[in-house]
């Protein structure tokens, strides 16, 4: 059997990490933006330059997150807190993150990668993963 898979491209992903640190910049905020393909590989990572360090890896994770459940981490947050059973095992999970600023990718249905941005506020991080996701004609659901 032979599968076929829809996944970003490096361009792409290159190009929606610099339109989201350009976002960030624009609006006074310091951020990592990582694009993951489907299996959570990453493909693109940026950062501004006075951006903490631990962001590096939150984004690196959110991204991972979003791509690999095809959802955003937040609302894969919002899923853990509602049945304590899934919290307590969250944290044994290696990557999973449940902070917002991760956002599946999808073109014509397909999840093709997940962005993750962070740095900045909760809704922030959110705003600049849209906004690239936005410019490179991709959408955020399916």
């Amino acid at each position: 059997m032979t599968v076929t898979r829809c996944e970003i491209g490096a361009d792409e992903a290159l190009a929606m990490v610099k339109t989201a640190v350009e976002h960030a910049k624009s609006n006074g905020w310091d951020v990592t933006a990582a694009v993951c393909d489907p299996r959570g590989g990453l493909v693109a990572f940026l950062r501004t330059d006075n951006v903490i360090a631990p962001a590096e890896s939150f984004a690196m994770d959110k991204a991972f997150t979003a791509a690999t459940l095809r959802k955003a981490s937040g609302d894969f947050g919002t899923r853990m807190s509602e049945k304590p059973t899934l919290s307590l095992g969250i944290g044994t999970r290696d990557r999973l993150i449940t902070w917002h600023g991760g956002v599946a990718i999808f073109s014509d249905g397909v999840c093709i990668g997940g962005i993750g941005v962070s740095g900045a506020a909760d809704q922030e991080d959110v705003e600049c993963a849209e906004a690239a996701i936005r410019a490179a004609g991709f959408q955020t659901t399916a």
